[in-house]
């Protein structure tokens, strides 16, 4: 085990808050350790993948590769198989050995499947009609830090074929899903993350599918590319022009009670809060 892991296994695990800053997460296959540094350098959190990403007979070596892994556990998610998979039970065992406190439930269909891993931290994946008509119990875990939703997952779940229309919008019901995804999130004040764009070649649609959700109130986008990562963050990220007019609200408000005036538009609580929200985003260099 690595030198700065020593002895974190035996302290652990009383399930903590855990919610790190940035807005760029990256999956990252387990059976591909020589990526995981590369991953670490490059994004604000690392989803080590142990589902989708690799191949059954893989299995094994990378749950090794992740009880081994030189990673931080502040900035690192495991993402198990869901509980429906003979698989799960096994990641479960490995991760009770190792020192990541923090895991991504893949396929979570309701919330006694969050409950079952009371001792770690759960971002629930809902990628199922299951998972999404049942949000609204998933969010009131003790043990829940945040929620993500999938949508190919999801679609498929509904006996269809695409999330998507050919220009590459959402298609309406998982526009639907999406929404309440981040309602139920930030109702309880947990991380709201997006889906993924598998078409990884395709910046522009990233940056303006990352910027409406940053707009909207999602705390992250999730990658399947270190490539994408960089638009992600840049999409999270103020304007110039946003930061301005965000400081001078907030400059005009100070001292003074009620409704003001700055640029011609009517400042009340509400839109203070979303001036407060754009100075909250703001990086430091």
């Amino acid at each position: 085990m690595p030198a700065h892991h020593a002895g974190a296994v035996a302290t652990r695990r009383a399930v903590t808050t855990w919610g790190p800053t940035g807005p760029a997460y990256l999956f990252c296959p387990a059976d591909r350790p020589e990526r995981f540094a590369k991953a670490a350098a490059v994004a604000d959190v690392v989803i080590v993948d142990l589902e989708d990403a690799v191949a059954p007979e893989r299995r094994e070596e990378a749950r090794a590769n992740v009880l081994h892994a030189d990673l931080d556990p502040a900035t690192t998610v495991i993402r198990v198989n869901p509980v429906t998979s003979p698989e799960h039970a096994r990641d479960v065992s490995m991760l009770e050995d190792s020192v990541f406190t923090t895991l991504m439930l893949a396929k979570t269909g309701g919330a006694d499947d969050v409950r079952a891993l009371s001792r770690f931290n759960v971002i629930a994946l809902c990628e199922s009609a299951e998972g999404i008509a049942a949000l609204d119990e998933i969010v009131t875990c003790d043990n829940i830090v945040g929620v993500m939703w999938g949508s190919e997952d999801l679609v498929a779940s509904l006996g269809g074929y695409s999330s998507r229309h050919e220009d590459g919008s959402l298609r309406d019901v998982a526009r639907y899903a999406r929404a309440r995804t981040l309602i139920a999130a930030r109702s309880r004040q947990l991380l709201a993350l997006d889906t993924v764009l598998l078409n990884f070649e395709d910046l522009d649609a990233l940056a303006r599918e990352a910027a409406d959700a940053a707009a909207m109130g999602f705390t992250g986008t999730v990658c399947v590319h270190p490539m994408q990562v960089g638009v992600v963050r840049a999409a999270y990220s103020p304007s110039a022009a946003q930061v301005d007019w965000a400081r001078r609200v907030l400059e005009a408000a100070q001292g003074r009670e009620g409704v003001l005036r700055v640029d011609g538009l009517m400042v009340d609580g509400p839109v203070l809060a979303q001036a407060r929200q754009i100075m909250s985003r703001v990086r430091e260099p």
